[in-house]
């Protein structure tokens, strides 16, 4: 008769931090026993007189595995006989590509330097299943970073030239989230912003993906580092009601002591103005920690930038001054890029022919029309002449009031006296 639970030792590389108990049927954390090293509890995740919140670490567990809208993830399943992404999650330990947490069975001896995907090789079935190859009839090995990656776009990692790469697709009529990393990344390498550089693959695999586009990058995190996300940061300090998310993240990384993050989200706004970007929300920005050290590094690079350039729109409704979804801290990018506090570092001459530059990276696509093509770089020209304008008004707004503190006054457009 199978176990009702299965028995698992959280682990930090191989510093044993807690107890658990899994669910045999669903997965969850059914319980959380002896808390060796409560500093090495996930970040953000409550521990009080040596108890872990058990809901806030099955939030945490919840968020390992794939989520529920990424495409074709029902196909997949039934394919790998899991019934679901949690258990999906399990049959890798929980192993990742992002941070260097994973559950230990009991009894098992297992040792980081055994298991990790950083420096051993790993299984590209579950990737290929997720891609719409299917098994053949032959035997799955489930030990694949790709059951705990996340997002709703079709992605798997892959290990090129010895390095390890995730492939990322497009969705929709035209494909056009792939095209958008590498202009992003282009963006970012004319204005001297850190981010993780997208190059773009097509035909992956000719007979089942014929010549779609893919985004491919390099794992920025390395078998001593890990990403720890913006939402994860915030819920290290609970955030008063008069604080904007802004200014809360701000100051969870200042008590934290991560460094450069002001100037880094200075930048990853005025990228997101430019691209148009509808999606950075706070689980693809944050922080870099050595994971030995629990030292923070800092800021992450930039990275996941796709859901931008009108991407989802049709072709007629593309302009640069069209109305879009914007986030994480304000529902308008006009607003938004008046929280960055300098604008210093931008040379607008580095984003001269950027227009040219997205005609050159989506020349010859099935997806991108030439109509298309046309359309967007005229809005993204048009979006450079719309900073260019915001900035202007910047400069010319002070903040004086005799009445107000010397902070506020001695603030050009920092937007800090406004976002208390």
């Amino acid at each position: 008769m199978t176990k009702p639970f299965t028995p698992y030792i959280l682990m930090h590389r191989d510093i044993p931090v807690a107890e658990l108990t899994l669910d045999a049927v669903s997965g969850a954390i059914l319980s959380i026993g002896a808390v060796w090293e409560s500093a090495h509890v996930p970040v953000g995740i409550p521990v009080r007189k040596q108890t872990v919140d058990r809901g806030a670490l099955n939030e945490w567990w919840r968020g390992r595995a794939i989520p529920a809208s990424r495409s074709g993830i029902r196909d997949a399943l039934a394919e790998l006989h899991v019934p679901n992404t949690q258990l999906l999650a399990e049959k890798c330990l929980g192993l990742s590509l992002s941070d260097q947490y994973w559950i230990c069975p009991a009894g098992s001896g297992l040792s980081w330097e055994q298991i990790n995907f950083f420096e051993n090789p790993f299984s590209g079935d579950v990737g290929d299943i997720l891609f719409g190859k299917g098994s053949g009839g032959r035997n799955i090995n489930l030990m694949s970073p790709d059951n705990t990656s996340d997002g709703w776009l079709k992605k798997k990692w892959m290990i090129l030239g010895g390095k390890r790469c995730l492939l990322k697709g497009g969705s929709g009529a035209t494909c056009q989230e792939p095209y958008n990393e590498v202009l992003a990344s282009c963006i970012c390498g004319r204005l001297g912003i850190p981010h993780v550089p997208y190059t773009l693959m097509m035909n992956p695999d000719s007979e089942e993906t014929g010549s779609y586009p893919y985004s491919v990058c390099g794992d920025f995190i390395t078998s001593d580092t890990e990403l720890i996300s913006a939402w994860y940061i915030m819920q290290t300090e609970k955030k008063p009601n008069h604080v904007s998310v802004y200014r809360h993240y701000l100051d969870c990384c200042g008590k934290l002591g991560v460094p450069g993050v002001r100037e880094a989200v200075d930048r990853m706004i005025v990228l997101d103005y430019l691209i148009v970007n509808e999606d950075r929300h706070q689980n693809n920005f944050g922080v870099i920690r050595r994971a030995d050290t629990l030292e923070y590094v800092g800021a992450a690079p930039v990275y996941d930038s796709g859901t931008s350039l009108w991407f989802d729109k049709p072709t007629g409704m593309i302009h640069a001054g069209v109305k879009a979804v914007c986030k994480p801290f304000k529902s308008s990018h006009e607003e938004q890029v008046k929280l960055v506090t300098d604008f210093s570092w931008l040379d607008f001459s580095a984003l001269a022919g950027i227009d040219e530059e997205l005609r050159e990276i989506v020349k010859g696509s099935l997806f991108v029309d030439e109509t298309r093509c046309s359309t967007l770089c005229k809005a993204l020209k048009g979006r450079v002449g719309m900073l260019q304008e915001a900035v202007l008004s910047a400069r010319h707004t002070v903040f004086f009031d005799s009445t107000k503190s010397d902070v506020m006054k001695d603030t050009a457009y920092s937007g800090e006296g406004l976002e208390r």
